[in-house]
């Protein structure tokens, strides 16, 4: 997850212009507001003073009124999405990691939106059949967006947003010329699984975007927030919407390990570090001006490890299998999975 962070253009209140969340146990009430549970990082780092005794902990909760909802923006390949209102407050992105809770939540949303009362669209004078049961309850589908009966915007990712991502990646390639015949195979928002600080046995969580093409693997920070901008934005935001943070070869990789420990199921990837074919090394001096750092460059050396948790077992499964398809094309031998306590 990432820090609360402000619109360009809008002052910075006491309550956060703009939101990142968890989606924790969520109740879709036929009633006026949506209360999804925040679950911040740090949240789960901190204990109150009365911790052992306490029966309960609490979470911070961001409450948006149904009747205020005015968006709602899915993200590729639905592991995300962002519910939007009219100001800079009344916007949360809640990161699924799930497709298939983004469509369970997306259901549950639509059903609850259907059965409020909106004011009513002007009727035609001369009803018939088809004007009375006609795209009233469904919404009409056009452009990639879906305006739903009770006018709130669903929006779902465009191809030209794929294509941007996949021209992004295609820059910072090892292999520039094949550049043309780049397909991003897997897209998974996941965590980096951060060195643990003195004293605790987990590492910090940090979001990340992971790509997986035919030959190399990427670590991206994705903005969630502020892009696509919505409607009430004055300017855009600062800072681009994927800023990619480590790239490795798919050859390069030595083998997997699958832990138990501190997070469940929680993968590493182990890398051979190859001289000359570090994919971000030119990229960060190049486009951001500073030298790589952060635990997946911890270690300059033999190996290089990436610590990856994926909370959906579907994805993680998928990451597995296509990882070890794509490395025994290029490598000729199965891809060395181990299990570890």
């Amino acid at each position: 997850m990432a820090p609360c962070q402000a619109w360009p253009g809008q002052p910075r209140g006491p309550v956060p212009a703009g939101h990142v969340a968890h989606l924790g146990p969520l109740c879709l009430p036929a009633s006026a507001s949506l209360c999804p549970f925040l679950h911040h990082i740090d949240f789960w780092h901190q204990k109150n003073t009365d911790y052992n005794n306490s029966p309960f902990h609490i979470s911070q909760c961001f409450v948006l009124k149904l009747s205020d909802l005015q968006s709602v923006n899915v993200g590729l390949f639905d592991q995300h999405f962002r519910l939007t209102g009219s100001t800079p407050l009344q916007v949360v992105t809640c990161l699924t990691r799930d497709s298939y809770l983004t469509h369970c939540f997306l259901q549950h949303l639509m059903v609850v939106l259907s059965s409020l009362e909106r004011t009513p669209s002007p009727e035609p004078v001369d009803k018939d059949f088809y004007s009375e049961f006609g795209n009233k309850t469904t919404g009409k589908m056009e452009n990639y967006e879906l305006i739903h009966s009770s006018r709130v915007k669903f929006t779902y990712p465009s191809e030209e947003e794929i294509g941007d991502l996949t021209f992004i990646v295609a820059q910072k390639m090892a292999e520039p010329e094949k550049a043309p015949a780049l397909s991003i195979l897997l897209y998974v928002q996941a965590f980096q699984v951060g060195m643990p600080p003195p004293g605790c046995c987990r590492g910090p969580l940090r979001p990340k975007t992971l790509l997986l093409t035919s030959s190399e693997i990427f670590l991206l920070d994705e903005d969630c927030i502020h892009y696509p901008l919505p409607e009430f934005a004055k300017e855009p935001p600062q800072r681009d919407r994927y800023r990619l943070d480590d790239g490795r070869r798919v050859r390069d990789l030595d083998r997997v390990l699958m832990g138990y420990q501190t997070y469940p199921q929680a993968l590493t990837l182990v890398f051979d570090d190859v001289q000359g074919h570090d994919l971000m090394g030119s990229v960060t001096l190049d486009h951001f001006g500073e030298v790589p750092g952060g635990p997946a460059r911890a270690g300059q050396g033999r190996e290089v490890q990436w610590q990856v948790f994926v909370p959906s077992a579907e994805s993680r499964e998928k990451l597995i299998s296509l990882l070890a398809r794509q490395w025994e094309a290029l490598c000729g031998r199965e891809l060395p999975v181990e299990l570890t306590g």
